[in-house]
């Protein structure tokens, strides 16, 4: 009988914590080699975690909704089916004690392994400093949880921690802001913090209201949303688009397609246009940084995709450099991947431009926020039959009906200037109304 410990994995270098949101098993289940046994959320993206071994789920040491650092110990499988049947009937893993009672941990440098799992390393001492171990693991949190309290002014040292030995997570910071004494005010008086941060009011729930707590993702995305018009200047362009010739094209190729397995849509030919035009419009494809501007020398184009459970943008790496075929089937997997959360850290980092295609949902237009720190986005609106003043050759007009889209693109009016993006938006244009059909 042997027993296999399964660790919080670190989901990328940047991650220090996770949080288990969810167990896809019970004590006492069978569980296969790589079948989902847990899901995670972080920072960065949710995802399922699955299992290093076969055999069955012997103890939870981790309870759902709980926030603990990478490589902390989760749950313990045997590797015989049989192995628990000889024992007590087991039960899921107790709560873990306040962490006021938790035993002193390791030095931070061995935070993300509790000290019980240490395989009888001596403990190690404070060095007799003036600081505990455990007031050295409270003081220093992540980056993210240190970045919140210095643009909130706040003494992270203050703050009750719930993670490992009071460790003090990224909910715990913010909920300490939330809950920070303040005068009541009216419901349109937003107002800004001593640290330039917007806060709104708390609004009072009245009877027979649903109050939903926000989810990992939620809340993430909500800080990066105001996050991202507090930083940039914020600045649109809507340019109307004839896409009558890539539906033609798109009606043509696409059963050719389907029987790659690749599904072509008007995106895949958006991707494509923007891919070709962001090397010669570089100030598009670039990012702020304090007060520089950094040009990317990658084309990564990050495509927004609404989930049930919130908002995520996977990206499509070096996308310059793909055929149409290769965006195509990467704005599929990707999207696939996102709604199965089968997408990994990597899937969603590096972005230099990002597209929204809210149009698949039937508005018109839209105007998007940027996605931090890059300087633009592009909104797609309905893509429709519409009719429209053509002008022929001999210069005639005629009422015709088109297939007609509108692309908004906010950006960043900091380095941006209105010039140049409408010249971007514009090459886009032209090579939307004439794409090449050797291209497709």
């Amino acid at each position: 009988m042997a027993r296999v410990d399964v660790l919080m994995p670190q989901m990328g270098e940047s991650i220090a914590e996770g949080t288990l949101s969810k167990w896809l098993k019970k004590v006492g289940d069978p569980v296969k080699r790589d079948e989902p046994l847990f899901e995670i959320s972080t920072d960065k993206v949710d995802a399922e975690i699955p299992a290093p071994a076969a055999g069955v789920l012997a103890e939870i040491k981790v309870q759902e909704g709980q926030t603990v650092p990478v490589q902390t110990l989760v749950g313990v499988l045997e590797t015989e089916a049989g192995a628990i049947a000889s024992k007590p009937a087991a039960a899921p893993a107790p709560a873990p004690a306040p962490v006021a009672q938790a035993p002193s941990p390791q030095p931070p440098q061995r935070a993300p392994e509790p000290a019980a799992r240490q395989s009888g390393r001596p403990a190690d001492g404070d060095g007799g400093g003036v600081q505990t171990a455990e007031q050295r693991l409270r003081t220093k949190s992540t980056p993210l949880v240190r970045k919140i309290a210095a643009e909130h002014s706040v003494d992270i040292s203050r703050i009750p921690g719930s993670g490992y030995a009071g460790r003090v997570t990224k909910q715990d910071i913010l909920g300490y802001i939330e809950k920070a004494p303040t005068a009541a005010p009216t419901y349109d008086a937003r107002r800004m913090t001593p640290a330039g941060v917007l806060e709104h009011p708390t609004v009072e729930p009245w009877p027979g209201d649903r109050v939903e707590p926000w989810s990992k993702i939620r809340k993430i995305t909500a800080d990066h949303m105001v996050l991202s018009k507090r930083v940039s200047a914020h600045v649109a362009s809507m340019f109307e688009v004839d896409f009558t010739r890539i539906a033609q094209l798109r009606g043509k190729a696409k059963q050719t397609y389907a029987e790659r397995g690749v599904n072509l849509t008007f995106l895949s030919f958006i991707v494509k246009a923007c891919a070709e035009n962001l090397r010669k419009h570089p100030i598009v494809n670039a990012a702020v940084s304090s007060d520089s501007t950094i040009y990317r020398a990658d084309v990564n184009i990050g495509i927004a995709v609404a989930l049930d459970w919130g908002l995520i943008v996977p990206v499509i790496k070096h996308a310059d450099e793909l055929s149409l075929m290769g965006i195509a089937r990467a704005v599929s997997d990707l999207g696939e991947r996102a709604r199965t959360k089968k997408l990994s850290p990597d899937d969603i980092q590096r972005g230099t431009f990002t597209i929204t295609n809210p149009g698949g949902f039937g508005p018109y237009a839209g105007i998007p926020i940027i996605n931090q720190p890059q300087v633009a986005i592009l909104g797609v609106g309905a893509i429709e039959k519409r009719p429209k003043v053509v002008t022929a050759s001999d210069g005639t007009d005629s009422i015709a009906v088109r297939t007609m889209g509108m692309l908004t693109m906010s950006y960043d009016h900091r380095v941006v200037d209105g010039a140049d993006a409408d010249k971007f938006l514009a090459d886009v244009k032209t090579l939307l109304q004439e794409f090449p059909e050797g291209a497709v």
